[in-house]
């Protein structure tokens, strides 16, 4: 065999690292790649997952971009897989396949009242704050006071972007339609719930910095919180990272509640720890009216254990971000309780029998779970791209392996798809929106728009 032709099912930065390291990596044979993304646009969550006041975060999109343009790599956008090309279809075209479609909607949180009108998943707002073209263009932003569950980085964006003042967002690539729905927002408080104690968070330290930089708004503590047992001193003592965010907490409990005018902030994000969520409140018409907690407390060994006291915080609308889930694809094996694609190193497994299912392959959150950052993902790709190479006698064999026959298949079904070329024109017109207006880019929302600059029509 010459050449290997493989599918890459998912164009954020797991697929697009796989890609990369498997043209990169040492091999006796050429390689062809082909990723297939269901969005116009490539990137994942990078794009559309990332809150739009974060450039550091999104600058890893200069990283994937370079290896996209390099030409050799081919994308079709807009194409989802199941519907309009299928894992039969992957077999009769290409001698493996590697999943890559990460996690995109939100763990289930299981307490009475959780489906209540104005209870939210943090997946779905910031799919909306980050223009994903398959959500609504509107959000109902009716609430004075909110609640958000969670102490990860998700919980601190979803927090950030309700109580920061929208004016602030605008130097951002936020959409038109998400600056007018903050800007309508009549919230004054944001109340965000851990389960566990400030030493043990799952914020890295500058995302919780960031929170204490926004204009009029107040970081709000609570003293009862920072009675640390010997487990969070032990933690802040010997970890660096817990210690940088002790430091900014504990500066959060000394500074004045004043905002620049030298009054009292018109917006406040309280952080809310020993918090258990028990359950959702309505009111007469099924709208979320309190959240009600268990107020806990360390057991020793790292975790917590209730302590039977209820508290209760009027609020008129709930997130939970309390982490993300995969979804399960046509054809291919699925872990429902882990929400990942059961597999060994990435190599994808039967479930009923464990036995390996040939030329398949998964990497990145699908594999392993919405765990871990970006050198996670590239340590993930090269596992899973050193089994691929090493499995030669179990790759597909394919009927029609030649690179014309993909384009000719869409083109069959009627699928619209994007290429690099149409990525190029959708970029350099958000980015053209922007300009006059001294913003980073202004995305385009909707798909059928999207499309049409990308196809040049």
């Amino acid at each position: 065999m010459t050449k290997l032709r493989v599918a890459i099912v998912g164009a954020g930065p797991a697929g697009i690292y796989a890609a990369d390291i498997l043209l990169k990596a040492e091999r006796r044979f050429d390689v062809s790649i082909d990723l297939f993304e269901q969005l116009p646009a490539p990137y994942g969550l990078v794009r559309y997952g990332v809150a739009p006041d974060h450039p550091r975060i999104k600058g890893i999109i200069t990283a994937l971009r370079e290896v996209l343009d390099r030409g050799d790599i081919r994308i079709f956008g807009n194409v989802r897989f199941g519907e309009d090309i299928t894992l039969d279809d992957l077999k009769q075209h290409y001698h493996a396949v590697i999943f890559a479609t990460g996690a995109v909607r939100d763990t289930d949180l299981r307490i009475p009242g959780i489906d209540a009108e104005g209870s939210y998943g943090a997946a779905d707002f910031v799919s909306w704050f980050d223009g994903h073209p398959d959500v609504p263009r509107t959000w109902p932003l009716e609430a004075e006071s909110v609640a958000v569950i969670g102490n990860g980085n998700v919980a601190l964006d979803v927090s950030r972007m309700l109580a920061k003042h929208p004016e602030d967002l605008l130097p951002t690539e936020i959409p038109d339609n998400v600056y007018e729905g903050l800007k309508a927002s009549p919230v004054t408080d944001v109340h965000v719930f851990g389960r566990r104690g400030p030493a043990q968070v799952k914020f890295t330290p500058l995302e919780l910095r960031e929170l204490g930089e926004l204009r009029d708004v107040d970081m709000v503590v609570y003293d009862e919180d920072f009675d640390y047992d010997d487990a969070s001193k032990d933690a802040i003592a010997s970890n660096k990272q817990v210690m940088v965010i002790d430091r900014v907490l504990q500066s959060w409990r000394k500074r004045p509640s004043v905002n620049n005018a030298g009054g009292e902030a018109s917006r406040r994000l309280h952080l809310h720890f020993w918090a258990k969520p028990v359950e959702v409140k309505t009111d007469e018409n099924g709208r979320v009216s309190a959240f009600v907690y268990e107020r806990t407390r360390p057991d020793g060994e790292g975790g917590v254990v209730g302590t039977g006291e209820m508290r209760e915080v009027a609020v008129q609308a709930i997130y939970r971000a309390v982490g993300y889930f995969g979804s399960p694809l046509p054809g291919v094996p699925f872990d429902k309780r882990h929400g990942v694609i059961p597999n060994h190193e990435g190599q994808v497994l039967r479930r009923d029998s464990n036995e390996r299912v040939p030329g398949v392959y998964a990497t990145g959150w699908i594999k392993r779970g919405p765990v871990g950052l970006i050198g996670h993902t590239k340590s993930d790709a090269m596992e899973t791209v050193r089994h691929l190479i090493n499995d030669q006698g179990s790759w597909w064999q394919p009927s029609d392996p030649s690179e014309e026959a993909i384009p000719a298949l869409l083109e069959s079904r009627g699928v619209a798809w994007t290429d690099l070329d149409g990525w190029h024109r959708l970029d350099e017109h958000e980015v053209a929106l922007g300009a006059p207006h001294g913003r980073a880019r202004i995305k385009v929302v909707p798909r059928d728009e999207m499309l049409a600059v990308s196809r040049g029509a």
